[in-house]
């Protein structure tokens, strides 16, 4: 074989390899058992798959499913061509989903953004007022609640749109077209919910 003809072949297989490798790079990453801090919301696809984001679409519609928090999370990475796109997860029930971080919109890595929503261990939900508890089981805000009990109903807000925690006015997108946007007082309690 010439010089060239082995260069060939062996461009073709690195190229070859990095390209599988980057396709099934999950197949054989580690997995480990978290629970979510707050209510993931997703959206079942026609195969079943739950899809989620760090946008947490509150309202996507059909096939709309809320992962309440403390849930048993079997979590593995989400690599494509050796970049971190988010996390996939197992459900006790058997179902499978897929968590998607924008990591230059939420101003973090992925591994950084698992660390403000999942836990090794359940959290307490003790403490909640009844009207957060009642926000958190329907996964909606309600006026009177903590700031506290709407990131536990809603999820952790995009830092994009929210860029801190102090602010008295966060937005969540409902879907990809439409945001609600919670207004807090002082005291950090919601006097508004705008959709």
């Amino acid at each position: 074989m010439s010089k060239r003809v082995i260069r060939i072949v062996t461009l073709s297989l690195l190229v070859t390899s990095f390209l599988v490798g980057g396709f099934f790079a999950n197949v054989y990453a580690a997995s480990e058992t978290m629970y979510n801090k707050y209510n993931i919301h997703a959206q079942a696809d026609k195969k079943g798959l739950l899809k989620s984001s760090y946008a947490n679409y509150t309202d996507p519609g059909a096939g709309h499913v809320i992962i309440p928090p403390n849930t048993k999370l079997t979590v593995r990475p989400w690599k494509r061509f050796m970049k971190n796109y988010g996390f996939y997860y197992d459900l006790p029930d058997g179902r499978h989903g897929v968590f998607e971080v924008h990591t230059k919109r939420m101003q973090m890595s992925v591994d950084e953004y698992e660390e403000l929503i999942l836990s090794p261990k359940p959290i307490s939900l003790k403490g909640f007022s009844e009207i957060d508890l009642k926000g958190i089981k329907k996964g909606k805000a309600y006026k009177g609640m903590t700031k506290k009990g709407v990131m536990t109903a809603l999820g952790y807000p995009a830092a994009h749109e929210t860029p801190s925690l102090d602010d008295n006015q966060w937005k969540y997108w409902r879907n990809r077209f439409r945001t609600v946007v919670v207004d807090f007082n002082s005291k950090g309690r919601v006097v508004n919910v705008r959709y």
